[in-house]
C-alpha cells in the first residue's frame, strides 16, 4: 500500500515536481505560492509540466497498443457482433483508439457504410473522445483513482445506452445517402515493432502539436480561476448546492472546442474553489462529446431528427452524471 501511494504521488501526481516549482517561485520570482500572483505561477508551470510530461509517456504507451486497432481491424471486430454487446465492444474500442470527436466524423462513415449498425457506431462516437487511457491517468492525477475509475465507469455506460437508444429508436433512413455508397478502404497490414515504435512515436508529436495551446489555455484559466477569483463568486455561479450549476456547466461547455487535456487544469481549479465534481466532468463531457465544430460535422452526414437525438440523449445522459456526481461525488473525494 505504501509503494503505491508513493508510485501515485511521486509518478502521477508529481510532488516532487511540486515542490521543485515552489522553490522556484520563492527563490526566483521572490514570491509565496500564498499570494495570487505566486500561487498562479506555481499553478501554471507545475501543470503544463506535469501534463506535457504525463501526457507525451501516455501517448507513446497507448499509442503503441493502439497500433493493433487499425480502422479496419476494429470494424472487423466490431461487425462479428450484434446487439447490446457490440455497443458495449464498441464503447470498450472507443478507449484504446487515437480519435477525437472530429476524427471520429470520418470512422462513422466508414463503419457505417460497411454494414454496421448506427448505434454501434454511435457507441464508438460517443466512447471515443470521452474516454480516453490516458485522460484517465491524467484524472488520476489531479483528482484521484476513485474519481478517474468512476468516470471510465459513467463513460461507458453513457456510450453504450446513447448509441442503444439511437439503435432501438431506427433511424437509418436518417443518415445521409451518401455515406452507404462510400466503402472503406482495406488498409490493415501487419506492421514490425520497429513501425509500431515509430508509430508511437509520430502520435506523440501529432497530439502534442494538436493540443498544446488548449493545454496552455485551459491551464492559463485554471490558475486564473483558482487564484484570483474570489470563492464566493464561484459559489454563487456554479456552487454544489445550486440546482442549476450541471446545466449551466453543460451549456457552457457544449459551444467550445477543446480536448480533453486542456478541460481538466479548468475542472481542477473549480473543484479546488468548491464547485461540485459532477459540474465539473459535466463540463468536460459537454466539451469532449458534444463539441460544436463535431456537431457542425456530424451534421453533415445525418439529418436533423438523428442529430438532434444524439445531442438529446448524450447531453441528458450527462446531465445524469453530473447530477449524480454532485449528490453522491463526496464518497470518492
Amino acid at each position: 500500500m505504501f509503494i503505491f501511494e508513493w508510485l501515485n504521488s511521486q509518478l502521477l501526481k508529481m510532488e516532487w515536481l511540486s515542490n521543485l516549482v515552489k522553490t522556484l517561485v520563492e527563490q526566483v520570482f521572490g514570491l509565496t505560492i500564498q499570494d495570487r500572483l505566486g500561487g498562479s505561477i506555481h499553478f501554471f508551470i507545475y501543470d503544463v509540466i506535469k501534463i506535457f510530461i504525463l501526457l507525451s509517456v501516455l501517448i507513446f504507451a497507448i499509442s503503441y497498443i493502439q497500433s493493433f486497432f487499425s480502422p479496419e481491424r476494429t470494424r472487423k471486430i466490431l461487425g462479428r457482433f450484434n446487439g447490446i454487446t457490440a455497443n458495449i465492444l464498441a464503447a470498450l474500442l472507443g478507449t484504446v483508439t487515437p480519435f477525437c470527436s472530429c476524427s471520429s466524423i470520418p470512422l462513422f462513415i466508414g463503419f457505417t457504410s460497411a454494414g454496421l449498425p448506427i448505434g454501434v457506431t454511435f457507441s464508438f462516437l460517443i466512447s471515443s473522445p470521452l474516454v480516453d487511457l490516458a485522460s484517465v491517468l491524467l484524472l488520476a492525477s489531479i483528482f484521484n483513482w476513485k474519481i478517474a475509475i468512476a468516470y471510465v465507469i459513467v463513460g461507458l455506460i453513457l456510450a453504450v445506452l446513447g448509441g442503444t437508444v439511437i439503435s432501438k429508436a431506427k433511424m437509418e433512413e436518417y443518415v445521409e445517402s451518401f455515406v452507404y455508397g462510400n466503402q472503406m478502404t482495406d488498409l490493415e497490414e501487419e506492421l514490425t515493432t520497429r513501425a509500431r515504435l515509430e508509430f508511437a512515436k509520430s502520435q506523440v508529436v501529432d497530439i502534442v502539436k494538436r493540443v498544446w495551446l488548449y493545454i496552455l489555455i485551459g491551464v492559463g484559466i485554471g490558475a486564473s480561476i483558482h487564484n484570483w477569483i474570489p470563492d464566493n463568486i464561484i459559489g454563487a455561479v456554479l456552487g454544489q448546492d445550486k440546482w442549476y450549476s450541471v446545466l449551466l456547466a453543460t451549456v457552457v461547455g457544449i459551444p467550445m472546442y477543446a480536448d480533453i487535456f486542456g478541460t481538466l487544469p479548468i475542472a481542477e481549479a473549480l473543484v479546488l474553489k468548491g464547485v461540485g465534481i459532477g459540474t465539473a466532468l459535466a463540463f468536460m463531457m459537454a466539451v469532449t462529446a458534444l463539441s460544436l465544430p463535431s456537431v457542425i460535422l456530424l451534421k453533415k452526414v445525418v439529418k436533423t431528427k438523428l442529430l438532434a437525438l444524439f445531442v438529446g440523449v448524450v447531453s441528458v445522459g450527462i446531465l445524469i452524471i453530473g447530477y449524480t456526481f454532485n449528490v453522491f461525488g463526496y464518497m470518492l473525494w
